[in-house]
């Protein structure tokens, strides 16, 4: 994934996620032609938000951090354009996994 340059702050408790490219190679070494490959459903964290404020007046801390490489619900979020490049806004609780690797 390319390191993008970008002026963005999500509020409250949601990430910025720069989506994985797609596969154009099945598992069993098939080669997909454009429009048979399912957009991926994991990314990496541009950018995140401050967190959502407790009853308290403090705020939550996010369960991801900028850089982390995560698995997101198939519906989930917006997507937006910025520079040309496509991105997706998501809530943190739509965040389903952080892949260890």
């Amino acid at each position: 994934m390319a390191k993008n340059k970008i002026a963005f702050t999500p509020i409250e408790d949601r990430v910025l996620i720069e989506p994985a490219a797609a596969e154009t190679v099945s598992a069993a070494g098939i080669v997909l032609p454009t429009g048979a490959s399912e957009a991926p459903l994991r990314g990496e964290v541009l950018a995140i938000g401050a967190g959502k404020s407790n009853k308290d007046g403090s705020l939550a801390a996010l369960p991801v951090k900028v850089g982390d490489n995560v698995v997101y619900a198939k519906f989930s979020g917006s997507k937006i354009e910025v520079g040309g490049s496509e991105f997706l806004i998501v809530r943190a609780n739509e965040i389903l996994a952080v892949i260890n690797s």
